[in-house]
């Protein structure tokens, strides 16, 4: 039986993830899935990546913004805002960005991100440009 797990996200660390984007890992369910909590300051892109060998959903908390997927000649932009909620299936390559207002959403992954691995998020091409930050 496992243990029960309560997490505050003032108490995660602050990483970034592959994307550019600021993330908080909050809990994860051995096997099954991890939670984590993710940032674009306002006008920010982040860079476009697929998965390896996860899957996420995603819920916006807070701001908006656009998220663009593409799974083989299959491709979107939708608006994202408060409320919306969205998956990001396997080897879909996506990208999103802020508004002026900034975005803050929350994902689940499965299976748990991998945390040794370093090629989990791979680089792909994108339609917005990103500005390196300094």
């Amino acid at each position: 039986m496992a243990d029960f797990a309560t997490f505050d996200l003032a108490d995660a660390e602050e990483v970034v993830a592959p994307d550019g984007s600021a993330v908080r890992p909050l809990l994860r369910l051995p096997g099954v899935g991890s939670f984590a909590h993710f940032e674009l300051a306002p006008n920010q892109v982040s860079h476009a990546v697929s998965h390896a060998t996860v899957q996420e959903i995603w819920y916006v908390v807070a701001g908006e913004g656009r998220m663009w997927r593409r799974q083989g000649e299959r491709e979107e932009i939708v608006h994202l805002r408060e409320g919306t909620c969205l998956s990001i299936p396997l080897g879909t390559v996506f990208q999103f960005r802020a508004t002026g207002a900034g975005l803050r959403a929350v994902a689940v992954t499965a299976p748990p991100w991998p945390l040794a691995s370093e090629d989990e998020a791979r680089v792909a091409e994108g339609p917005w440009e990103v500005e390196e930050r300094a």
